[in-house]
């Protein structure tokens, strides 16, 4: 027996940026060559997805807007700290996180997006909602104070006939 680890090959998702200096064909090409960099290193890319120009959520080095793309691969965890390193150290990528997952088969990773589709409809539908209740919620004062008006007159006209009834004297 052998008293060293084996080194294993475990599961990456890559999420990383491309600076909004790029045209979309030229993010696309940073893209491969940063595929290109993982299997250089020995990864087997299993998933990639590219998900385009998109607001960044705060300013990054004077880009508001960036490429995003979504790669998952299987490395050696020792490699993952040199395509880390060469990342951080690059140009052309503005932001990137390599976080290790499980494997998802084909239908777990449709499952989730149908799921994420479903709460993306529920949060429209979320947003959509409050705004009515708002103008509702504008236009209740208003109804309730002529309620409020109506009634205070019936009442005033009530007590008035009883004051004003002979019957009583």
């Amino acid at each position: 027996m052998s008293k060293t680890k084996k080194s294993e090959q475990n599961h990456y998702e890559m999420l990383f940026i491309i600076p909004n200096k790029f045209t979309e064909d030229e993010a696309k090409s940073q893209v491969a060559k940063v595929e290109e960099m993982l299997t250089a290193q020995g990864a087997q890319i299993t998933y990639r997805e590219y998900w385009g120009k998109k607001r960044l959520a705060y300013e990054i080095k004077h880009n508001h807007y960036g490429y995003y793309s979504l790669c998952e691969f299987e490395m050696d965890r020792i490699k993952v700290a040199k395509i880390d390193n060469d990342l951080r150290l690059s140009n052309d990528v503005l932001r990137h996180q390599i976080v290790a997952v499980k494997v998802l088969t084909g239908e777990e990773r449709a499952r989730q997006k149908s799921l994420s589709e479903k709460l993306a409809v529920k949060k429209e539908e979320g947003d959509k909602k409050p705004k009515a209740t708002e103008d509702e919620a504008k236009k209740a004062p208003e109804a309730e104070a002529a309620k409020a008006t109506d009634t205070s007159l019936e009442l005033d006209e009530k007590m008035e006939g009883i004051l004003s009834a002979q019957d009583l004297l």
